[in-house]
């Protein structure tokens, strides 16, 4: 790999590993600072809405007014929201660092990253290697969440075991999180202008996204990716580690646990999927992964003891994320070279803004003993719903390397 290359790997690694930190402690955090369940909603869900907003612009933006630039600017923006959350326990000002910073309650991507990093990714690479490549991108990402979650388990239960609060030992791993910013600049303010479009974005009013021929292709693609992550919003990974404390009791070093290893499966799969792509298609291997994955994330709470759950989950985990290099790789493959940063924007906003509206109705299930398991039947039904869709509206519509004799 280039130079751009292993920077772009480096703050993968960096960002997903402050995801990581962060996601198995939030909502206990949050809980701590003695937020009711409505009040946590509502910040999850603006965390959301808000990462939609200032990420769609910058990503429409990136090709114009330079990738690096914008990285540079989501890196701001995630130590702004991890001081405003470590120095903070005002439901307002928590409120409003969620809206116009970058915080991952789920331990997934959020911000401008993603798309301008496979953007600058993919412009250096043939059609044949896009999903290799994106595969291990997403393995890497998926080692490193899944290092922060057993961190930050770990971290949280030895300073409460060493007298420390509960409170006084999540503060720590959210102050960890706003240090990742930092490291994130540095890595950016050292990319090349190597990384940045070759060609301006055309400039006519239908590219006034940053999109022009694939327009069409893009927005069906995003509303299809806005239903997916809706229904994911209802199982993000720290309401799912709530959902584990609630339910059976577990503490946060058995949840540190657990997530090591589910992403340490879905890293796997991910990089496993560039392979099975190749045979059937990616398309096909979005879909076909990704039905039995959604069986049993309905099966988790139907578990009678923590064991019997964590291993339908872990199940779930190590194919789950097969479509994740696959989705990612499509999307850049179907667009011209000049819509790639606003293509995966506009697709990664949709899915922001879908998974934005769900964790304020999932947070009060959860925190409910009756419907607690409810969240996991929606969500795993609305995937199902996604996946026979997607099959039917894009099977026919094949990238370059799949064209090809």
């Amino acid at each position: 790999m280039t130079r751009d290359a292993r920077l772009l790997f480096a703050s993968r690694v960096a960002r997903m590993f402050g995801y990581g930190l962060l996601s198995v402690v939030l909502v206990l955090y949050l809980v701590e600072l003695g937020l009711d369940g409505a009040s946590i909603g509502a910040i999850l869900t603006l965390t959301l809405v808000g990462d939609a907003g200032i990420s769609l612009w910058l990503t429409t933006h990136a090709d114009r007014l330079g990738r690096r630039r914008i990285l540079l600017a989501g890196a701001a923006l995630m130590l702004l929201a991890g001081v405003a959350f470590a120095l903070s326990d005002s439901f307002w000002v928590l409120l409003l660092a969620a809206t116009i910073g970058v915080i991952s309650p789920s331990g997934n991507e959020v911000g401008p990253f993603l798309a301008v990093e496979q953007a600058s990714l993919s412009q250096t690479l043939p059609d044949r290697d896009r999903t290799r490549v994106f595969g291990w991108y997403n393995l890497v990402g998926s080692l490193a969440t899944a290092t922060g979650a057993l961190l930050a388990g770990l971290a949280a239960g030895a300073a409460q075991g060493s007298g420390s609060t509960a409170l006084e030992s999540y503060r720590v791993i959210v102050i960890g999180y706003a240090a990742v910013g930092i490291g994130l600049a540095v890595l950016f303010a050292l990319l090349s202008p190597a990384i940045e479009v070759a060609r301006p974005t055309a400039t006519s009013v239908g590219a006034r996204f940053g999109l022009h021929r694939s327009r069409g292709t893009v927005l069906r693609l995003s509303a299809l990716f806005s239903l997916d992550a809706f229904a994911g919003g209802f199982v993000m990974q720290s309401l799912v580690a709530y959902w584990f404390h609630v339910r059976f009791g577990a503490d946060p070093a058995t949840l540190g646990a657990v997530f090591f290893g589910a992403n340490i499966l879905a890293g796997f799969s991910a990089l496993a999927a560039a392979r099975l792509a190749g045979r059937i298609g990616l398309i096909n291997t979005m879909v076909f992964t990704h039905l039995p994955s959604n069986v049993l994330l309905i099966a988790v709470p139907l578990m009678p003891t923590l064991p019997l759950a964590v291993g339908v989950l872990l199940a779930r985990f190590a194919i789950s994320q097969m479509d994740v290099p696959t989705r990612q790789s499509y999307t850049i493959a179907v667009v011209d070279p000049d819509e790639r940063s606003a293509a995966a924007g506009v697709t990664a906003i949709a899915r922001s803004v879908g998974a934005a509206i769900s964790p304020s109705i999932a947070t009060p299930l959860v925190a409910s003993v009756p419907l607690a398991g409810l969240p996991f039947v929606i969500a795993g039904g609305l995937k199902i719903v996604y996946d026979l869709l997607i099959l039917r509206a894009f099977r026919a519509v094949r990238p370059p390397e799949e064209r090809q004799p």
